[in-house]
């Protein structure tokens, strides 16, 4: 959405967008933890993982913990942009990440040169850099596996990494598989998204709004037939929120409401969802 489209509605930004600035994005008590367990875990390494179903706002937790360990000058964050790369392409893409030419044909070579540059940054600053994987439901097997060898040595006992692993629950399923018990072992952090409570999801999207410059840019009826229908999937939310403000943008409308909603995606009179307002007003 343009900015001219934006200006109409008083938005410094599209609050239904995925790029939402850092101030928009919503901190809620179980992330704040996780991601102080996480920060906490810089100075031992290890594991974590955030998962959850489809849509619940994984990315959104995950970039959380990153911006927040990224505020530590000290401390190496990286993403690994490639989740579903084969071993070779992972090595390339770690080396690139930290520095270093990573020969993919000789691993032994490549080992050898990450675990020196990761120990002599723990050396100076006593912190494990920290690796951020999501969409880990996509990652082969054999690269977890590379993965936990990677991440430490000493027989196990000196952790080099900090991982934060994130993924749906097809994740968890291959977690549970015999190859890769020994990292779903190795897990010291979890944070479990489930679906947000109606109350809960207005309250996030009334915030949002105020970030945006607009409290006013929906009606309460509207907020609340939103989180209706989203059935506690922040995705499912925010997709129908851009489609609306889209819609009201092109019809020049000063105000989203409930009339919008139903107008747009066409919902059946005798399946429309009963507000205070409509019934007020079916009982005059």
């Amino acid at each position: 959405m343009n900015r001219q489209l934006l200006s109409v509605y008083g938005l410094k930004w599209n609050p239904f967008s995925p790029e939402l600035p850092s101030e928009a994005l919503q901190w809620t008590p179980p992330i704040e933890h996780f991601a102080w367990r996480v920060e906490n875990m810089t100075r031992e390494g290890g594991f974590a993982l955030i998962s959850g179903e489809v849509g619940s706002g994984k990315s959104v937790a995950e970039r959380l913990v990153s911006e927040r360990l990224s505020k530590n000058s000290d401390l190496w964050v990286r993403e690994l942009s490639r989740p579903q790369a084969r071993i070779c392409d992972f090595y390339r893409e770690l080396g690139e990440l930290f520095g270093l030419t990573v020969s993919p044909n000789n691993r032994w070579i490549g080992t050898k040169s990450l675990r020196e540059r990761w120990a002599s940054h723990i050396e100076s600053v006593h912190m494990r850099p920290v690796v951020l994987i999501d969409e880990t439901q996509e990652m082969p097997p054999s690269v977890l596996s590379e993965l936990r060898l990677l991440a430490s040595s000493h027989f196990d006992a000196h952790k080099l990494l900090t991982v934060v692993l994130c993924g749906d629950q097809r994740m968890i399923a291959k977690l549970e598989t015999p190859d890769l018990l020994p990292v779903l072992s190795r897990i010291r952090a979890r944070l479990m998204l489930e679906s947000l409570p109606a109350q809960d999801m207005t309250r996030h999207i009334k915030a949002m709004f105020v970030a945006a410059g607009n409290p006013q840019l929906m009606t309460s009826e509207l907020v609340t037939t939103l989180t209706e229908h989203a059935a506690g999937n922040w995705r499912a939310l925010m997709n129908m929120g851009h489609e609306l403000l889209e819609a009201a943008a092109h019809r020049e409308l000063a105000k989203l409401d409930e009339k919008l909603f139903l107008e747009v995606f066409a919902v059946p009179p005798t399946l429309r969802p009963v507000t205070k307002a409509t019934a007020t007003r079916g009982k005059r």
